[in-house]
């Protein structure tokens, strides 16, 4: 196991890199695979979009992956430690998301569609930022512990709400919600989930592996329903609220521009460091301080599963746990998607990728797979983002564009400060 993982960062990084080859033939009415050369969103199999990537160069759309499978479906009964899992950096930040009624939004983005959507995509975590606003506890995008109406997003029992839905309609999946705790009114966070129906879903902070142990299996956290965990950044909650302390449990690299310098995995502030063998759980960040979605498809290529190398091996080899990223869906192909998989395989089957593994074999015993190693082809010149793991519309078409959302930010500054 530890040579598999010792040679995942080569693997990953190296397995993405597409060799070229010419594709004569066209396809359509759903039967396009990944990379083939698409015009609609029925042209391509079931959890492929038709989107193109920009950013590398790439105008004409192709079939891209828009689903993560889920590692549990293939190896299950594992310590949920075991496995990785797909979390949304501020998953309610939504473009599509509209703003409170005679307010013009002033905020970045980060995601492209809603939490619901997300988790049928295959998204098992959630980054949520929470704010005293309008005497409730509120979704917010913003700055120095305050929302505004103009940073707002949507109050926070909603989203909740949505959660709960989710684990109610799919009783053997588990969902991690990770706050940016600004919430101040007593029992706040432990009143918001009852009234949101999560409480049965509790993991209990008493269950927590304190000392680096794993954690409890899967199966027997399915079977007790201790199907949410919820982390808060404010350590005197957890004895407050029940709300388990987030570096308590897990180490954390550092967010925005540091966590995505090439070469680089610092460890956060707050956190211990990467190879701390006291903590069971890794949070990856990979996302930029200003979110830009044109250059989201680049970002989740080679040099996301270059990353994940370098974080791979400033933990001791310890691969993370969670992947947090923006724009989670935007790639030149098999994107966040298809890293997820290299990065379960060696873990917990001994197999380059998730797709290699089989269930109930001995760890190691992979099948033969081919694997995605070719460009794609460009016969057609229309491009579409919608459907039910496509993103209803372009970004760019409903947001300011990431410099105008900077000079508008920092031309409210002065009246910020005085507010604050």
């Amino acid at each position: 196991m530890s040579a598999c993982i010792n040679g995942l960062s080569r693997a990953v990084t190296v397995s993405l890199l597409l060799i070229s080859f010419s594709v004569s033939s066209a396809c359509s009415n759903g039967n396009c695979q990944m990379l083939d050369s698409c015009s609609s969103a029925t042209d391509c199999v079931s959890g492929l979009y038709c989107g193109n990537c920009p950013a590398i160069g790439r105008t004409k759309p192709v079939c891209t992956r828009g689903q993560a499978t889920i590692p549990t479906s293939i190896i299950n009964g594992l310590p949920f430690n075991k496995y990785t899992w797909l979390m949304t950096h501020n998953a309610f930040s939504n473009a599509n998301q509209p703003p409170l009624p005679g307010v013009e939004r002033i905020t970045f983005f980060n995601q492209e569609d809603t939490v619901t959507n997300q988790l049928r995509n295959g998204v098992r975590g959630l980054m949520l930022d929470m704010y005293d606003f309008n005497n409730d506890i509120w979704l917010c995008h913003s700055l120095r512990g305050q929302c505004f109406n103009f940073t707002a997003f949507q109050p926070a029992i909603d989203t909740l709400r949505e959660v709960e839905t989710f684990l109610s309609q799919n009783p053997t999946e588990i969902v991690t919600i990770i706050i940016e705790d600004y919430v101040h009114r007593p029992k706040g966070l432990s009143t918001l989930f009852a009234n949101a129906g999560l409480d049965k879903y509790w993991f209990p902070v008493s269950k927590m592996p304190k000392k680096g142990e794993d954690w409890p299996t899967v199966t027997d956290m399915v079977q007790e329903n201790h199907r949410l965990l919820v982390f808060t950044s404010v350590a005197a909650k957890e004895n407050e609220e029940g709300v388990a302390y987030q570096w308590r449990y897990m180490v954390e690299n550092e967010s925005g521009d540091p966590g995505v310098k090439r070469g680089s995995c610092p460890n956060r502030k707050e956190s211990q460091p990467l190879n701390s063998k006291g903590s069971s759980l890794f949070l990856m960040n990979y996302f930029p301080t200003y979110p830009v979605e044109k250059d989201a498809c680049k970002e989740h290529s080679a040099p996301l599963a270059e990353m994940v190398g370098t974080c791979l091996k400033s933990a001791g080899n310890r691969m993370p746990n969670f992947l947090a990223v923006n724009f989670y869906m935007r790639s030149d192909g098999g994107g966040v998607f298809e890293i997820l998989d290299r990065m379960n395989g060696p873990v917990i089957c001994g197999c380059e990728t998730l797709a290699a593994c089989q269930p109930e074999a001995t760890y190691g015993t992979c099948k033969n797979i081919t694997l995605q190693t070719r460009t794609p082809n460009m016969d057609s010149t229309a491009g579409t983002f919608s459907g039910s793991v496509q993103f209803s519309r372009s970004l760019a078409a409903v947001a300011y564009s990431p410099n105008t959302i900077v000079v508008l930010c920092f031309s409210w500054l002065p009246l910020l400060m005085l507010l604050l």
